[in-house]
Order: structure tokens, then sequence, then C-alpha cells
């Protein structure tokens, strides 16, 4: 409903939707009145039944690496597999070349999501080391960063300013800078269906991540990397909201607008 996950709704502003704009503040907002406000004991009560380890290691006996290797096993077989399907994928129309050199490189060239998705996972290696050097024990993560970028906002004090909010601040910047780059910046005002389900979908977003622990990057990459049921239950979790939310959506309403289609069709057949 909010058109995208915590950090979708970061770059997606940085591009101009206001939708998207819509949907991050609010998102934020129910992040720090989830977290240290009005809500937090809802959260609390939420998590209490759940307050369990959720170390997979400790709790399989499985040692972490040997979940590791496991992992890395099942994602090599997935990408050969994906790699040597000969079926026939989906074209994906190819818009004429505008620029060269460097900027082709940053701005326009189409990069293979196998390459993109390492690109990350170093970023999200990364991330330990450069954010434990300021003394942030953690890695990437966007729902604590853009709560305590509200109480920043609000309090003034300078202690919630650390390397996450930093972070997502620089999300922001560079998706800006990126459509800026590639003349795909703009200014673009939805619909009002549009404007209640980013309002609806940040507010939701705010509050889950919060009862989750995480968001997609938090637990989806972080937590799952880490070997922890939180962060695993919690992306399967998503991809079931996200697969349900698609139906209603996008799914139902085009099927029923084929079906009048036909209908009509044959009306006037």
């Amino acid at each position: 409903m909010a058109g995208g996950c915590a950090t979708g709704t970061w770059y997606r502003a940085g591009e101009g939707l206001i939708g998207s704009w819509i949907a991050l503040v609010l998102y934020a907002v129910t992040a720090a009145i989830t977290k240290t406000g009005i809500l937090k004991p809802v959260m609390d009560k939420i998590n209490q039944p759940t307050n369990v380890n959720s170390d997979m290691s400790q709790t399989t006996g499985i040692p972490f690496w040997g979940l590791v290797v496991i992992l890395t096993i099942i994602t090599i077989f997935l990408v050969v597999r994906t790699l040597n399907n000969k079926k026939v994928r989906v074209a994906v129309p190819k818009l004429k070349q505008r620029y060269t050199g460097i900027r082709y490189y940053l701005f326009e060239k189409r990069y293979h999501p196998f390459i993109a998705a390492i690109a990350i996972g170093l970023i999200a290696l990364l991330a330990w080391p450069m954010s434990a050097s300021t003394g942030r024990n953690d890695g990437l993560g966007i729902t604590t960063p853009s709560a305590n970028l509200v109480h920043f906002l609000i309090t003034g004090e300078t202690k919630f300013i650390d390397w996450g909010v930093f972070l997502v601040l620089g999300i922001f910047i560079g998706s800006y800078i990126a459509a800026r780059g590639s003349r795909e910046f703009k200014w673009r005002l939805p619909d009002k269906i549009t404007i209640r389900n980013s309002a609806i979908g940040g507010i939701c977003m705010g509050f889950g991540a919060s009862v989750a622990g995480g968001c997609s990057i938090g637990n989806g990459l972080v937590e799952t990397a880490t070997m922890t049921w939180q962060g695993w239950i919690a992306l399967a979790s998503m991809i079931v909201g996200v697969w349900t939310m698609s139906h209603f959506i996008f799914v139902r309403p085009m099927k029923k607008y084929n079906n009048n289609l036909q209908r009509s069709n044959s009306k006037r057949k």
C-alpha cells in the first residue's frame, strides 16, 4: 500500500514522488511513536509472548557456519538454475541510449540483478565495521534511524544522530542525485486513492517494522544473514503480505477490468 518498502520510500521520495513523501513521513512518525511513544506498551504487549531465543544455531544445534554453508549451497543452486533456464523470459523494453562515458554507467546502464545483489551484500558487510567505528554496534537499518531522525527534529538533541541516520539521509540524497543525473526527477502528485494507500501503508509499515524488530532491510537482509528466526520468519511474512496486498490492489482489479472488457466486446458482437 505504501508503494514500496522502508528503503523504497526513502529513495522514491528522493525521485520526487509525493505519495512516497506521505508514506515516508507517516512511517517515520509511527515508528517513533511505537518505539518510544504512546504505542510502546502496545508493542511490548504484542512482543511479550515471543521474547524467546531467536538464534537458529543455538535452538537447532547446528553451528553457525554450518547454517551459512547450507544457505550458500541453496543460493548457488538457485543462481545456476536461474542462469541456465532456457524458458522465454519477459522482454524488458530497452530505451535508446542517451548518455556516454561515466554518466552512462552511473545513471543509465541497467545492471544484472545478481550483480546488484552482490553489491548490496558487500555494502551490508561493510556497514558493520563502519557503523561500529562510530560507536553504533549494528548493521544496516532503516526503521530505528528514521525514528531517531524524527526525535532529533522534535527535540533537537544530537544524541539521536548516529551512523544509521546518516545512512537513511544518504539514501535520500543519493536517490536525488541519481534522479537528477538521469533527468528523471519530477514532482509527481498522485491521485486520491494512491494518497490514501500511501498514508495507510506508511502507518502500517512504521508500526509493523517496529513490532517486528526491523523492516525488509533490518530483518530481510541483516537478521537473516545473522541466522535468526526473527529475520527468516519476518521475511516470509513480508513476502506473504506483499503477495496478498498485491492481489487485492493490483491483480483483482485488473482481472475485473479484463472481464468487464470481454463482456463489453461480447455485447458489441
